[in-house]
């Protein structure tokens, strides 16, 4: 079967390794999660699965979107919470990387901070 390169070619090649090899899925989607050049969605998409099949794995891929300063606010809270529930150590430098960029909306980066607060307390 022939993917395209586009985002979601490459979604759809992921979820088609799944079928015969965990581990070269989850090294598919964690190469999308955290490439920049991916659209915010997809990436955190990719993520999602990369969790099913390697929680491990899905939080170093979640912390590369919390902190990248290019993706959009509400996606890099959302990656933030997911490093929470598949790496909680890792959910401190997702959440402190979200409330320390002042680019970030005040609601998006209080709800970081309370993330914050729940890992640490």
């Amino acid at each position: 079967m022939m993917y395209d390169d586009s985002d979601e070619g490459r979604m759809e090649a992921a979820e088609h390794l799944a079928d015969q090899s965990v581990a070269a899925a989850a090294e598919a989607f964690s190469a999308i999660a955290c490439d920049d050049s991916v659209g915010d969605e997809v990436r955190l998409a990719a993520a999602e699965q990369l969790a099913a099949l390697d929680p491990r794995r899905a939080g170093s891929a979640c912390l590369a979107i919390a902190r990248d300063e290019g993706v959009g606010d509400e996606v890099r809270l959302s990656a933030a919470e997911l490093v929470a529930e598949v790496d909680p150590r890792a959910a401190a430098p997702a959440c402190i990387a979200i409330v320390a960029d002042h680019a970030v909306g005040d609601e998006v980066r209080r709800s970081a901070a309370q993330h914050l607060a729940n890992v640490v307390f």
